[in-house]
């Protein structure tokens, strides 16, 4: 008698399965969308998916993340505050057999804030469909791709199988901000064979993905009454020279001798953002208070404690030019990402060759093309299990587009190939067995 995964109407029985839920899928999509699980509000979104969960027969972990259990692990971000708002959710489905290779799905719950909502031609989480793209905040970044990790295993159990091994379905918090989220998973245990995070980058397999450090620059002036303003010292002008001296710096490190060979064919890999400057308090006072935050990529390799030496002596540097600075020296608050950039490209293991072969056949049977490969100039969770779990992690997501701008928005059909290629990964991956 054959097992299920060698019938060979499988295959085709699977993809008739997705399309048969696909409705469902995007009115699954929608109502998560609906949820503005920005960081801190994500607890009605994780309530969401840990029923979801539940309602299939997953085993459902839901835990509020403990500092304490993570601050001490490879990876850690540093945060200001604490976690008691912090919740990851994991379904586990636990194979019978375990004949074959254990699979983590992961996903991010948390989504950036929407900015103004008159700048959007919708409300951000009112979810709506025009023309085969759904918009709204998170659509893209990334609650499609949690849609596709449940609803691939929805049409394993559509057609009465189930993936052959253990398959753990996470949805973390913190990915945009510090990946702790996904750090604290690895902290209770979850580990298996390979990582799939169906992150938006076009049905586009990445190879890798840079770093990211994050930190504040505070300034303190003098303050005086603008009509003296001679006697003081503004400490938001005093910025601008510092911000200066951090652009030079990232022109130095994204010069060809630093370049990591990911990025040869990138003109600029590694991006500096001023995301965010504060100061001041009256209009006609000389500002005595001023704390920019700073964005700054890093390439995979690249040492972070010699990268912060780098950007705290670029910025003593650039106060000594300042009378009133260099003796009263900027002060650096490093919090959120530090992180280290990842490269799958790298994994010579046996695993993520076969993981890489796997997720390429699905996609090319789905697609009628071979799986595109692309290095990133972002980062994602994926460097936690590829470089502190010894796992493969493929990053190999949807056609999305304006993620943490206005109006984002995903394509549908390519979101119905997400979740085939998905499905068709797991059963050769995990293997098959009845559900």
């Amino acid at each position: 008698m054959t097992t299920p995964e060698m019938e060979p109407e499988v295959e085709p029985r699977i993809r008739a399965a997705v399309d048969a839920l696909f409705d469902r899928e995007v009115a699954f999509l929608s109502e998560l969308t609906a949820h503005p699980s920005t960081r801190g509000n994500e607890q009605s979104a994780q309530d969401f998916m840990a029923r979801e969960m539940g309602d299939r027969g997953l085993s459902v972990d839901r835990w509020q993340i403990d500092l304490d259990d993570i601050r001490d692990m490879p990876g850690f971000s540093p945060v200001i505050g604490d976690y008691e708002d912090a919740v990851n959710v994991v379904g586990t489905h636990a194979s019978r057999r375990r004949t074959g290779r254990s699979l983590i799905l992961n996903g991010h719950i948390d989504v950036v804030p929407e900015g103004p909502h008159d700048m959007w031609d919708s409300p951000p989480f009112s979810p709506r469909v025009d023309g085969g793209w759904m918009y709204g905040r998170g659509a893209g970044d990334m609650k499609a791709g949690l849609a596709a990790n449940i609803f691939a295993l929805d049409a394993l159990r559509e057609i009465g199988l189930a993936p052959g091994a253990d398959v753990h379905v996470q949805s973390v918090v913190e990915e945009e901000c510090t990946g702790n989220g996904a750090l604290a998973c690895l902290q209770r245990g979850y580990r298996a064979d390979a990582v799939l995070i169906p992150e938006p980058f076009n049905e586009t397999l990445v190879t890798a993905q840079v770093g990211v450090i994050w930190f504040q620059v505070h300034l303190k002036g003098v303050p005086a009454h603008v009509a003296y303003a001679g006697s003081g010292a503004n400490a938001i002008e005093a910025a601008m020279p510092l911000i200066t001296a951090l652009h030079a710096m990232e022109e130095r490190w994204n010069g060809a001798e630093r370049r990591h060979g990911d990025y040869g064919h990138v003109d600029h890999p590694l991006n500096l953002n001023i995301g965010r400057i504060q100061g001041g308090d009256w209009t006609s006072s000389v500002p005595a208070w001023c704390v920019f935050d700073v964005r700054m990529g890093v390439f995979p390799g690249q040492n972070l404690a010699e990268a912060r030496r780098e950007i705290e002596e670029v910025l003593r540097a650039a106060a000594q030019d300042s009378d009133f600075l260099r003796n009263n020296q900027p002060e650096i608050v490093y919090h959120g990402f530090m992180a280290e950039g990842y490269a799958l490209s790298q994994d010579r293991s046996t695993a993520a060759r076969d993981a890489i072969g796997a997720l390429g056949g699905a996609h090319e049977r789905v697609t009628g093309r071979a799986l595109d490969t692309a290095a990133i100039t972002a980062t994602t969770d994926a460097r936690f299990f590829g470089l502190y779990a010894d796992t493969p992690a493929l990053v190999y997501g949807p056609r999305a587009e304006a993620i943490h701008g206005f109006n984002e928005r995903v394509d549908l059909e390519s979101l119905r190939r997400l979740t085939q290629t998905t499905a068709l990964f797991i059963a050769e991956w995990c293997g098959l067995e009845d559900a």
